[in-house]
């Protein structure tokens, strides 16, 4: 698996408090270990992020991503659920 992000993922996350970049990680552990794992719920996402898939970093935080091919996960945007979805 090969992981990228995008300049607006990376842009967010440094705007997010130390504990949410600290979850992320752990989260990212995980999500590479068993990106099913259930704790993550992850789900592809439909309508204006059609063709994103979200992961949940904690409870109100969510990291989106793109699948490309079978190894690229490019994580696009992450933020509080408000804020991606309006």
């Amino acid at each position: 698996m090969i992981i990228r992000y995008e300049k607006g993922f990376k842009k967010q996350f440094k705007k997010l408090p130390a504990k949410y970049q600290e979850q992320f990680y752990e989260r990212l552990k995980i999500f590479v270990a068993d990106p099913s794992n259930p704790a993550l719920r992850v789900h592809p996402l439909k309508g204006q992020f059609a063709g994103y898939w979200s992961m949940n970093v904690n409870g109100d935080i969510r990291a989106l991503y793109l699948l490309e091919g079978e190894t690229l996960i490019i994580f696009a945007l992450i933020g509080s659920h408000s804020e991606l979805y309006g």
